[in-house]
């Protein structure tokens, strides 16, 4: 947890008020509400099709809301423009550059919209692509682009950030090293708005989380006070040695469900469920093969709060 944010009165850098906004089939946000702190990565993490770029795009100015209010650094979005432009930087997914412009070109090139904006060979070396300088966009591996595209997003020194789906296609590894990189630029003082549908993402990068469901706010929280209203769920999975019929777990008070996937046993419950579950698995002379025991996840907050799994 940022210790910007631990203060009882944080400073708000963006507030937005019952957001909505309709396309001709389908009403994308229906009644959005939240407010960024100076100094957080605040996350909003839901299904594709859920609201969240809709939502962004309204924070950003990018599109027209039909109802609600949005606020960045007391400025609006739609009657402030200009003002906008300096507090807030974007990198949205669906945002693409001329194959074959180069690094150092695009750099320029929107260094260039502003008045003071910040030394591009320098944000260059920050988000490591010193040594692409020459190379050509369509060039650049996947976690490449999206580093290029931070350091786009971050080229008009922005109080801000929005940064919207910004490991989605990226192997494991390049995804890490994004999120060190977003690490980076929040404790060089942006905050940060970061839009994903990845659990472990969320969970690893956010002080706070609002989690969209249907274009609405399910819960906002901590990632561990998300994970808290679950109750403290755990699991069991294990391959057991013998038959084992489901009713001697059931008795137990720490069990709540049983479960099967193939050979796989998968026990759900509460309290000192595993030290209950192995008891009984001695009792009756079975040994848990493969035993692995699982806390409440994100995952299961999202399923507990809409009741479908984030897919």
């Amino acid at each position: 947890m940022n210790p910007l944010i631990s203060s009882v009165y944080p400073m708000k850098v963006i507030e937005v008020r019952n957001l909505h906004k309709r396309y001709p089939n389908h009403v994308a946000v229906r009644d959005v509400s939240f407010e960024v702190a100076e100094g957080e990565i605040f996350g909003i993490l839901g299904p594709n099709g859920a609201g969240k770029t809709t939502t962004v795009e309204c924070v950003a100015g990018l599109r027209v809301p039909d109802g609600g209010s949005v606020r960045v650094s007391g400025f609006d979005p739609q009657k402030d423009r200009a003002e906008l432009r300096k507090v807030l930087g974007v990198q949205l997914q669906s945002a693409a550059l001329p194959e074959k412009i180069k690094v150092w070109e695009a750099l320029e090139l929107y260094a260039s919209f502003y008045p003071e904006p910040a030394d591009w060979r320098e944000l260059l070396e920050r988000v490591g692509l010193g040594h692409k300088r020459d190379a050509a966009f369509g060039k650049l591996s996947g976690g490449q682009r999206q580093r290029l595209s931070v350091a786009l997003a971050l080229i008009g020194r922005p109080r801000v950030a929005v940064l919207d789906e910004l490991t989605t296609g990226l192997d494991p590894q390049a995804r890490r090293d994004t999120w060190e990189l977003v690490e980076q630029i929040r404790d060089s003082g942006v905050t940060i708005v970061l839009v994903t549908h990845f659990m472990e993402e969320a969970e690893r990068l956010c002080d706070r989380i609002a989690l969209i469901d249907a274009g609405t706010v399910a819960a906002i929280d901590t990632p561990a006070g998300l994970i808290a209203q679950v109750g403290g769920e755990q699991r069991l999975r294990f391959r057991p040695s013998a038959p084992l019929d489901d009713s001697v777990l059931l008795a137990l008070p720490e069990v709540r469900e049983v479960t099967r996937s193939g050979e796989q046993v998968v026990v759900t419950g509460g309290g000192n469920l595993a030290h209950a579950v192995t008891l009984a698995l001695a009792h009756n002379q079975i040994v848990p093969g493969d035993l692995r025991i699982e806390q409440a996840t994100l995952d299961d907050a999202f399923l507990a709060l809409t009741g479908r799994k984030l897919t």
